[in-house]
């Protein structure tokens, strides 16, 4: 069968009805598994640019008895509706962030400690090794299957519509949107904040409407949802390292041939090794765009943010909620906390 360049696929997508699909090139005859695949993201970002040949590469791989139908932009719902979806086999594919899937599983949150991680040799030493195995455990105990490996959605900055932030004094009463993540609200409450948990379809709106003066994203997210026309400044502050979590429908994932399931898990970690290179590339050009589009950028040290949540208890509590085995895992990947 012919398969679609990556841009002419985008193309032809972007060409279809706002509930239209992304996904493998339509085959001359039915597929024996068809899986649907909901994610937030427009089509501009690497993850839906990854998906999308890992699509190519399933159908192909499959010699068609596998197609994936992928569903950018929200187009069938927010993070928590997906969610649900999920669960219930509405659909066989989501990737929520760490922080979207914690509010089912809670241990999942586990890499959104604040200041946890210094660099991204860390972050995929505690996420490809025994942190990632606890969290994939847990995930298939709540009937999901996670694949093997996370995709990255970056470290989270802090914009605002007002005043940079430049110290964690600067943080005192900021109505900022977070997601709709237990850690998070914490985290921003110990630091002063009056956190709003908002998903994320709703973030533009809330800003524009000044519902809440600030957010916190990774720059692709800021960069592709043109937050940046609805804030003033940026602190790179990385407080949070998020990544995907590329989870299926357990009873959907089950129900394929053993030989379909390694295609289609080939297809997708593999696909997701390639997503964090192209984030860590973009990350090296995006400042540059939004700095063009007028926001103006800081870089506060994380010193008074680490001290002011250590003073706060966070770190003690998020322990013990945590656990021993989960919060040891993590100390061995990035140092005491």
């Amino acid at each position: 069968m012919t398969i679609l360049s990556r841009r002419g696929a985008l193309r032809t997508a972007a060409a279809l009805p706002a509930l239209a699909m992304l996904g493998a090139p339509r085959l001359a005859r039915a597929a024996e598994f068809e899986l649907k695949y909901g994610n937030n993201l427009p089509l501009t970002h690497p993850l839906n640019i990854r998906s999308q040949e890992a699509a190519e590469r399933i159908a192909r791989e499959s010699n068609g008895r596998v197609e994936v139908k992928i569903f950018p932009n929200n187009q069938l719902g927010g993070d928590t509706d997906m969610l649900a979806q999920v669960r219930s086999g509405a659909i066989t594919f989501f990737t929520p962030s760490a922080l979207v899937i914690a509010t089912l599983v809670p241990v999942a949150a586990i890499n959104a400690v604040g200041f946890a991680f210094a660099d991204y040799d860390q972050v995929w030493k505690a996420m490809d090794g025994k942190v990632g195995e606890i969290v994939r455990t847990a995930i298939g105990k709540a009937g999901l299957y996670a694949f093997d490996k996370m995709w990255d959605n970056g470290f989270r900055q802090i914009t605002t519509s007002g005043q940079p932030i430049s110290d964690a004094g600067a943080m005192d009463g900021l109505k900022i949107r977070v997601p709709v993540s237990p850690l998070s609200i914490s985290m921003f409450k110990a630091l002063g904040s009056a956190p709003a948990s908002l998903q994320f379809s709703e973030v533009y709106s809330a800003l524009q409407t000044r519902i809440v003066d600030a957010q916190e994203n990774p720059l692709p997210i800021i960069q592709v949802a043109k937050l940046y026309e609805v804030q003033k400044s940026c602190a790179l502050s990385n407080h949070i390292w998020d990544g995907y979590w590329f989870i299926a429908n357990g009873r959907a994932w089950r129900g394929l041939p053993a030989d379909m399931q390694k295609i289609v898990s080939d297809a997708i970690n593999d696909a997701g090794l390639k997503q964090r290179e192209d984030i860590r590339t973009l990350n090296q050009s995006v400042v540059d765009d939004l700095k063009s589009k007028g926001l103006s950028f800081n870089s506060p040290s994380p010193d008074s943010f680490r001290a002011k949540l250590r003073q706060a208890g966070f770190y003690k509590e998020w322990k013990e909620r945590f656990g021993p085995e989960a919060w040891g895992a993590l100390e061995g990947a990035v140092g005491t906390l």
